[in-house]
């Protein structure tokens, strides 16, 4: 069935962070939400982009030559390849667009890393 996501809703039913959500599907990608705060790990991914939209909140996200501020209503792509770290001072609410096969920690495995994504 065909219907609208309401992504305030969505981000109502978790409260954990660093710990992306399955929201839907688009071809062979998936949209994640997830709540972030703090510093996340250095990490890259090597074979696919990653897009930050920021839904709630403000996020840096730190590259090895320069800090990215990323505003509420604005989003960001992560080139593969490019070592980031995401950084969110107060909570942070995203919407991740991904190719299925991604791991939110990229190349590192760290006691963050999540196997097995939950649909919401």
């Amino acid at each position: 069935m065909i219907s609208p996501v309401n992504l305030s809703e969505k981000f109502r039913l978790f409260k954990e962070t660093w710990h992306p959500k399955i929201v839907g599907e688009v071809n062979d990608m998936y949209v994640k939400l997830a709540k972030l705060q703090g510093e996340f790990v250095w990490h890259r991914h090597d074979e696919e982009d990653e897009m930050f939209l920021v839904v709630k909140g403000t996020l840096e996200i730190r590259l090895r030559d320069q800090n990215l501020t990323v505003r509420e209503g604005e989003f960001v792509v992560i080139p593969r390849g490019v070592d980031h770290m995401p950084v969110a001072a107060e909570e942070v609410q995203v919407l991740l667009l991904e190719p299925k096969a991604t791991k939110h920690t990229g190349n590192v495995v760290t006691d963050r890393t999540v196997s097995d994504l939950e649909w919401i």
